[in-house]
């Protein structure tokens, strides 16, 4: 058996010394080229040691082939044989195949005949595209060209170009067509490097060249754009060959774990984690978006170069542009250079021509070159900010084309302040965009309200939309909402000089710039109050009513507040926060139309609906009258009509012995609701919400009553974070069942389990806070924590409230992303002496951390 320590030896040295060299020189091409020549002296070596047949070829193919080597990429070989081989021909190629892999070698080898390589090409896409890259390593050279030559015959440009392209469209739609997902993978996601593999797979295989300078040479590129692709292109395989090294392993997705390493080693460290990682994650949407540009713009130069269409008649839409098969082109290739300002026409155009499906390869060639004469003079011209203004007030359109404007860095360059938060990640654990791409989701989510197609998602919201005035106004608010994201200070007020800017320049009335300031200023004030506050405190109303002052402000408010919320995350709007908002803007618009909220009329009103349910269902009041008497004002207050009637049928008239536990799927779509009602007992939260956390149920809402006779009606809002509405039916009766016998044992409390966090909570953690202040009226406290989202955390919160003796009124759960902000209402000796305030504050903030 040959001796292959001196390979092993000289494998680990070479690797060793390109990882070592691209550590110094941060230069991918030397790394590739290092690896490369290392990978190829290691398998001749132990092709020539093993000395397999002569009639065999070793090709290098894939990655392999095409010389982009990192340091855990897979090794991709072709062994090509006259025939299956047999016997010792079939030993002696297990045997290389082996040595291969004790040396660590990571390959991934096919044994083929050239008829076997010659069918599979043909069945599939992807050997075929791996055997364009091949490249002979050892062995019989006139076999392999041989084959070489089948191939190169075989090859059909057209099925070759159609299948990559939807190859990449499937690739793609895995990514959800953006490449600005929160761990994205730099090889795969759109604006990836394999974008950038298609180009040249494609053009490989036409006869156009094999790299972007021979691309250039050809005409099909410009000079400026072979300088882009390959820029994009090495910052791109830098960071890949980043992950590689940190991880240890085969990693090309930007995990969150690795993202302010990364940032580290490329040099990018700030003051913390989280502020490196939003560095390097910016620089590498940045990429990712002029890759995604290119590519458009660069595939569509092949298809035209492949493909041509010499008899295509353009029809003229104007005097500028042109419908070119289904797509707008110029009428004047140099319009753009000759007159700027049709930059923006270009995007009017497309708004007022639906049956233009995109822009032809010309026209966004032209369009991208000339995006740098988008200037300060540019944006000070009266008539570019009145062409600005007609693409935000046109009734369609408006989104697809600031998406567009975005995507083509158009928009960018109109507003500065845009162009600065393209890109921006924020690790806050709810948002999962972009802010950038955020924006342009608020703004869809508003134009969606005036949509007809759309009314049945938000009926309330379009209803509202419909009635106002001028809503492209609201368009400009979600476009300056958080457009000083990431500047340092309160975002809302910087915004709000932003957007002041822009509605003066633009020569908005002042009664509109007023408006749009006021959205930006407070465009998260709404979802605070809704979540945080009690809604049944009159006080609450009031204070807000004085704060939006007109029904006008506050329509436009909470359209943008639902707007927001929705373009946030999937996971942090839900049927409750909708509830909130809306019982929020129902009572201020009451006030507002002079109804004085005060605690009397609201009690009278909600007793009245209350009793107006009840009798629906033929209920007796005698039933439910002295069940109310002892349940007082507060009770009242803090439950709606609906629950105060359900209450009323499903507790009243049930034997005191046992506890009373009764549930129902949540009116509101989402949820089901839980009632409890028994004498009243220590511990009585703490117990509930152990129930809740041993069958992983988590609790949005909770009321907390305590008759002045002893007796405890506590109701839940719950939901099951991996079930379904329709699910919940089915497990209603065993809550029922199951919590009645939890109550009735009175066992120790469990100590809280340490639920698991999630990968981003671990890596970008949140400092756990408590704030604990008197209510306004001295006679409550109101404990305000905010934490990193984990199992049990509820649970955690209700031990240390009951080992301190605290009692709750209301308990109020928002979860944003991975993020909770909860506010408890709460009572208790404990909280008016100093020193025990202090001890309970200690001990919330260790279960936190815990």
């Amino acid at each position: 058996m040959p001796d292959f320590a001196p390979v092993r030896e000289a494998w680990q040295r070479d690797r060793g010394a390109a990882i070592e060299g691209f550590r110094a020189s941060q230069d991918p091409d030397r790394l590739h080229r290092a690896l490369g020549r290392a990978t190829d002296r290691t398998l001749c070596a132990l092709w020539r040691l093993l000395a397999p047949s002569r009639q065999y070829a070793l090709a290098a193919v894939g990655g392999y082939g095409r010389g982009e080597q990192y340091p855990h990429s897979d090794v991709d070989l072709l062994i090509l044989v006259p025939e299956r081989p047999e016997g010792a021909a079939a030993v002696g190629l297990e045997r290389f195949i082996g040595a291969c892999w004790d040396l660590g070698l990571e390959i991934g080898h096919s044994v083929r005949t050239p008829e076997e390589c010659l069918r599979e090409a043909q069945a599939d896409i992807t050997v075929r595209t791996s055997l364009l890259e091949r490249r002979l390593l050892a062995g019989s050279r006139q076999r392999y060209e041989a084959l070489g030559r089948e191939l190169d015959a075989a090859l059909k440009v057209d099925e070759f170009f159609s299948a990559k392209l939807l190859e990449m469209r499937q690739r793609h739609a895995k990514f959800d067509d953006s490449p600005y997902s929160l761990e994205p993978n730099t090889k795969e996601s759109p604006g990836g490097l394999r974008d950038l593999q298609v180009i040249r797979w494609i053009a490989r295989a036409s006869g156009f060249g094999r790299n972007w300078s021979e691309l250039h040479a050809r005409g099909l590129i410009t000079a400026s754009e072979a300088t882009q692709l390959r820029a994009n292109e090495r910052r791109i395989a830098r960071i890949r060959a980043w992950l590689h090294i940190l991880a240890g392993r085969h990693e090309d997705r930007l995990l969150f774990d690795l993202q302010a390493r990364v940032a580290e080693a490329l040099g990018l460290a700030r003051s913390s984690a989280r502020q490196s990682s939003e560095e390097l994650m910016q620089r590498y949407y940045r990429s990712a978006k002029t890759v995604t540009q290119l590519n458009t713009m660069v595939l569509q130069n092949l298809r035209g170069a492949l493909f041509p269409s010499p008899g295509a008649v353009a029809r003229p839409i104007d005097r500028e542009f042109v419908d070119k098969q289904g797509l707008l082109d110029l009428a004047d290739p140099e319009l753009f250079e000759r007159d700027p300002s049709a930059i923006l026409r270009c995007f009017l155009a497309m708004q007022r021509h639906s049956e233009l499906s995109g822009i032809a390869t010309g026209a966004l060639r032209a369009l991208w070159h000339a995006r740098a004469r988008i200037d300060a003079r540019f944006r000070r011209d009266p008539s570019n900010r009145a062409l600005f203004l007609q693409l935000l007030q046109s009734p369609r359109g408006v989104t697809h084309e600031l998406r567009r404007m975005n995507q083509w860095s158009v928009l960018g360059r109109y507003l500065p302040a845009f162009r600065r938060i393209v890109g921006r990640m924020q690790h806050d654990l709810f948002h999962v965009y972009t802010v950038d791409q955020h924006i342009l989701m608020v703004v869809r989510n508003l134009r969606r309200f005036a949509m007809a197609e759309h009314a049945h998602e938000y009926p309330f919201c379009s209803q509202l939309l419909a009635g106002f005035d001028k809503p492209w106004l609201l368009t400009i608010a979600a476009l300056f909402h958080d457009i000083a994201k990431g500047r340092g200070g309160d975002h809302s007020k910087l915004g709000k000089v932003d957007a002041r800017r822009f509605c003066v320049q633009h020569g908005l009335e002042p009664a509109d710039t007023a408006l749009v300031e006021f959205l930006v200023e407070h465009h998260l004030t709404m979802s605070s109050i809704a979540q945080k506050q009690d809604l049944g405190d009159p006080e609450v109303i009031t204070r807000f009513v004085s704060l939006v002052g007109t029904e006008e402000r506050l329509t436009a408010l909470y359209l943008l507040t639902v707007a927001d919320i929705r373009g946030t995350s999937p996971k942090v709007w839900n049927a409750w926060k909708a509830k909130l908002l809306e019982d929020l803007y129902r009572a201020a618009k009451r006030a507002l139309e002079g109804e004085a909220p005060t605690r009397e009329r609201r009690l009278d009103a909600r007793r009245a609906e209350a009793v107006r349910l009840l009798n629906l269902h033929a209920v007796a009041p005698e039933r439910y009258e002295d069940f109310w008497k002892r349940l007082g004002m507060g009770y009242f207050l803090r439950n709606d009509a609906q629950d105060i009637a359900w209450h009323a049928r499903v507790l009243t008239g049930q034997p005191a012995d046992r506890p009373v536990v009764r549930t129902r799927v949540a009116p509101i779509g989402e949820g089901f609701q839980v009632v409890v009602w028994l004498r009243d007992q220590p511990d009585l939260f703490a117990r509930l919400c152990g129930y809740f956390d041993s069958r992983n149920l988590s609790v949005l809402d909770a009321k907390i009553h305590t008759t002045r006779d002893g007796w405890a009606l506590d109701s839940f809002l719950v939901v099951d974070p991996l079930g379904e509405v329709g699910q919940y039916r089915d497990i209603l009766t065993l809550v029922e069942t199951e919590l009645c016998d939890w109550l009735d044992r009175r066992a120790p409390l469990p100590t809280p389990v340490r639920g698991r966090s999630s990968r981003r909570s671990r890596t970008f953690p949140i400092e756990p806070t408590v704030d604990l202040r008197p209510d306004e009226r001295g006679e409550h406290f109101l404990l305000s924590v905010t934490a990193n989202d984990r199992t049990g955390l509820l649970y955690a919160i209700a031990l240390v409230l009951a080992r301190h003796g605290i009692t709750l009124e209301t308990a109020r759960v928002t979860t944003l992303g991975e993020r909770v902000e909860d506010v408890f209402l709460i009572e208790g000796p404990a909280l008016l002496n100093p020193r025990q305030q202090i001890q309970f504050e200690t001990d919330l903030l260790d279960s936190l951390r815990a």
